[in-house]
């Protein structure tokens, strides 16, 4: 049975300040949806509640996957059941390459036999060179990436490449990937976008968060949702982000505004 993300009427916040507002989406596996929104209209704080990031307060709701409140669980056990999240602003981090931490994150991620806690005894090195190599060939990715420190001097499409290798590395269930396509040229779009689509499948649900439509020309979602002020306030296929480009936001605001869209 494909596992399922239900987040059910989900309040959540900043520093006291109020964002989601009663949202509600459920994602499956095997299944795309793209979140779009105007700026501020909370999807980078849904990303982050979702992972557990300890600035964001809960104060409503339920996320419910593999038939739990996550929202009582550390990120790392988020992680260990099957969350991913990619940043939209990926850290550098200095002084280590990019292989050592895949194979730390994957080591931590990996669960134990029974209490869903971190193996004691990581993967094998042989076994892991042989899985960045393979996801490496297939996100065509050259293997001199993994010798470099982690998001150091590289590009913005080479820190969005290295969030999809990840992402390729540790396969989870359901993926959430936020403003994958910020500060990305046209090139490097195809090309995250070309990762994006190699990994997609079955096995894995993908939240797909933007602002504009054009990674939506590469990578077809099977449902298109808009977020304003905290709710999601309209859903629908392809032909939905094809409306937003066309015709921004403002048919929805005034929507709202006149009644025929529920806020």
């Amino acid at each position: 049975m494909p596992s399922v993300l239900e987040i059910k009427d989900l309040y959540a916040g900043i520093e006291g300040k109020e964002i989601l507002k009663g949202l509600n989406l459920t994602i499956r596996q095997g299944e795309i949806h793209a979140l779009m929104g105007p700026n501020g209209s909370g999807k980078s704080t849904l990303a982050n509640t979702l992972m557990g990031h300890p600035d964001y307060e809960v104060t409503g709701g339920e996320v419910l996957f593999k038939g739990q409140n996550i929202l009582d669980l550390p990120p790392d056990v988020r992680s260990r059941l099957g969350l991913f999240l990619a940043f939209q602003y990926p850290t550098t981090i200095s002084g280590v390459t990019l292989a050592h931490f895949l194979r730390s994150a994957l080591n931590a991620r990996l669960p134990g036999p029974t209490d869903g806690s971190a193996r004691k005894k990581g993967i094998p090195v042989a076994e892991f060179r042989k899985l960045v190599m393979e996801k490496m060939k297939l996100l065509e990715v050259d293997e001199s990436f993994a010798t470099r420190y982690l998001n150091e001097g590289f590009s913005g499409g080479e820190k969005k490449r290295a969030e999809i290798l990840q992402m390729a590395v540790l396969h989870p269930e359901i993926a959430i990937l936020d403003e994958t396509d910020s500060g990305l040229d046209i090139d490097a779009l195809k090309v995250v976008s070309q990762g994006i689509n190699a990994l997609a499948g079955p096995e894995m649900g993908i939240l797909l968060i933007t602002h504009y439509q054009r990674i939506l020309n590469y990578i077809k979602p099977d449902y298109v949702h808009i977020l304003v002020d905290g709710r999601i306030v309209q859903s629908g296929g392809p032909e939905l982000a094809q409306k937003m480009e066309t015709e921004g936001y403002d048919w929805i605001r005034e929507g709202i505004a006149d009644g025929s869209i529920s806020s």
